[in-house]
């Protein structure tokens, strides 16, 4: 935060608001951009001004509201705003909440996901160095069809018009009011005073204390910034997929400059959460999300879902998805892999094409290279499962583990039933169910012997096509014979 804009006394985040176009039984704030709530990112510029107090005025939904600021930010005042009667009277309610007046407001929403602290700061900056009553942040738009616009006169700003008052001579300025301001205090106090509801809309308007605050000869200012997306709020289901878009470009932008490859950034999503080193590689259709974090020199993608994943240096993920697993330096996942909480997969280990773990630790070097369950599982080092292995974890009633040893190999087919212990070195049989425990350098064989009935096909399937297939391959093997 710059010094210009240090000391800020109050914060107030409206968050109030009915949100009935999104038509959703979740509050509007709690919807999600680029893996965070709407609200969360308004808290994050809100308290990059270090402020003394900031109050969040709560109202619709607030039980949801309410618990969610308990999670992100419970240094919060929260003011109920009950009923809602506009945005003059919800900044009311925030300062009613506070013991004694601020010096300085900044008024701000919850619904605001790409307003940066940077932005605030600088609307503080000039709020002061004009030494202003009220400055508003503005910013120029091409279509401003449904904002409020701003009206200047000699460069200062004389009142702002919403859409529906406006004449046509207002209707063609482009710089449109975002609703964010700074408040002298005093201005403010006075100005909520005088508001009243006798308007079509039944409500208090904030942007009525501009108004206020040039009759008494007080200065209003503006703050205009060059990018209209921060200024922009959510009321739909469409503009919030517009504004996750743009804040995935910006993060997508972020990272390719800091040094991450990334293949195909339109289908890219790179939650705001996420760590990258320099040198990873982002291929199509990848999404990260939580507290991912991947290491220099890694590749993911295609067609890859990690949720809070930890991934190694060098390491090659393809077309999987994870939750909360570990993946090693220079290790290898997928193609067709799920890896679920617990799974950790040592250096340059590899789970390959149809793979499932859960709860598993899979040593360094080891390999489930196809077709397995890995359930509540230890794996040592260098040792390999074999195709369409079965980690038979659960009896109906508990799960239990399986451990195979140091360089030891599970032969194709195998159902290892839990709980048992396969030690170093040791061998399992292809199409063995292992139900004991296995020693050092033991070879364990759980079927039944093969046993070949000759004649079977003649007599129990007569006619079809493997018994004509079957009659011609032996005459030709009798014909060899004589």
């Amino acid at each position: 935060m710059s010094q210009e804009a240090a000391g800020v006394t109050a914060v107030v985040v409206l968050a109030a608001g009915g949100g009935t176009r999104m038509k959703s039984r979740r509050s509007k704030l709690l919807h999600e951009l680029c893996g965070r709530s709407m609200l969360s990112y308004a808290i994050t510029a809100a308290t990059s001004l270090e402020p003394d107090h900031l109050v969040v005025v709560v109202g619709h939904e607030r039980e949801q509201v309410s618990a969610h600021l308990a999670e992100i930010a419970p240094y919060a005042v929260q003011a109920v705003q009950e009923p809602q009667l506009g945005t003059g009277h919800a900044v009311r309610v925030g300062l009613d909440a506070l013991d004694e007046l601020p010096a300085e407001v900044v008024v701000t929403y919850g619904d605001v996901p790409l307003l940066t602290g940077e932005t605030l700061s600088g609307l503080v900056a000039e709020h002061r160095a004009a030494a202003n009553a009220v400055t508003v942040l503005t910013s120029v738009v091409d279509v401003p069809t449904g904002y409020g616009r701003v009206v200047r006169e000699h460069g200062r700003v004389s009142r702002v018009v919403e859409e529906k008052d406006a004449s046509d001579d207002e209707r063609d300025i482009r710089e449109i009011n975002s609703g964010i301001y700074v408040f002298d205090a005093e201005t403010l106090r006075d100005g909520l005073a005088e508001l009243r509801t006798d308007n079509a809309q039944g409500e208090m308007y904030l942007t009525d204390i501009i108004a206020y605050a040039n009759g008494l000869g007080r200065t209003v200012g503006a703050h205009l910034i060059d990018d209209p997306w921060q200024t922009q709020g959510v009321n739909d289901r469409v503009q919030l997929a517009a504004l996750s878009r743009e804040l995935n470009r910006r993060i997508l932008e972020r990272w390719m400059r800091d040094g991450v490859t990334v293949m195909d950034p339109d289908t890219t999503w790179v939650a705001d959460t996420v760590d990258l080193a320099e040198d990873v590689t982002l291929l199509p259709n990848t999404i990260l999300r939580g507290a991912t974090s991947v290491s220099r020199g890694a590749t993911i993608g295609p067609d890859v879902m990690l949720t809070d994943v930890e991934v190694g240096e060098d390491a090659h993920v393809v077309a999987c998805h994870a939750t909360l697993a570990v993946i090693g330096d220079g290790a290898e996942v997928g193609p067709f892999s799920y890896l679920r909480p617990g799974t950790r997969l040592g250096v340059k280990g590899k789970v390959g094409a149809f793979v499932e773990a859960k709860n598993a630790v899979i040593g360094d070097g080891a390999k489930v290279p196809h077709l397995t369950y890995c359930g509540d599982a230890e794996v040592g080092e260098g040792a390999n499962i074999g195709a369409g292995t079965i980690f038979a974890n659960y009896d109906g009633v508990t799960k239990s583990r399986t451990t195979v040893g140091k360089a030891s190999f599970v032969g194709s087919n195998s159902v290892l039933v839990a709980p048992v212990t396969i030690a170093d070195g040791a061998y399992v049989a292809a199409g063995s169910a292992i139900t004991e425990d296995v020693g050092p350098g033991e070879l364990a064989i759980a079927r039944s012997r093969q046993r070949n009935i000759e004649g079977w096909v003649a007599s129990r399937r007569p006619g079809s096509k493997t018994h004509q297939a079957a009659d011609e391959a032996l005459g030709t093997r009798k014909g060899e014979q004589e």
